[in-house]
């Protein structure tokens, strides 16, 4: 008897440590920074010439610690971007304004680096699209 009862609470004790455990990972995973894109790439279409255009890269912050921006650099001098330099709070928004300057004709992708303390820490956004030229 003493041995059955031994032995029911060594399982229940396993049960609950491995238990423990799961729940465990799974805060830790929610308690590290994360970001959620609404998009990744915007296609602008056809634009004309000479007239900049601008589009918001919109994101959240999922996680249950502040997501902070470290940087964001587009590769190229005709893309301008704005970002939110304070740390953004557990369960909400922001948004990345990027203006591309449509200088040249022909079709254009370009690529903006968004550094963050995110796990994923570097991301790649897209814009693209057609210049149309000027008549």
């Amino acid at each position: 008897m003493k041995t059955r009862i031994f032995l029911f609470l060594a399982v229940i004790t396993i049960s609950g440590m491995v238990f423990s455990t799961s729940v465990n990972a799974q805060d830790q995973a929610k308690a590290a920074p994360a970001i959620e894109w609404k998009t990744k790439t915007i296609d602008f279409g056809k634009i004309e010439q000479g007239k900049p255009v601008s589009a918001e890269f919109e994101f959240s912050n999922p996680s249950l610690s502040p997501l902070i921006i470290n940087s964001v650099r587009p590769t190229c001098g005709c893309t301008i971007a704005d970002y939110p330099k304070e740390p953004l709070a557990p369960g909400k928004s922001g948004k990345i304004a990027v203006t591309y300057n449509a200088a040249a004709s022909g079709a254009f992708t370009k690529t903006i680096l968004v550094t963050t303390n995110a796990e994923d820490g570097q991301v790649a956004l897209i814009i693209k699209g057609e210049v149309l030229t000027k008549n």
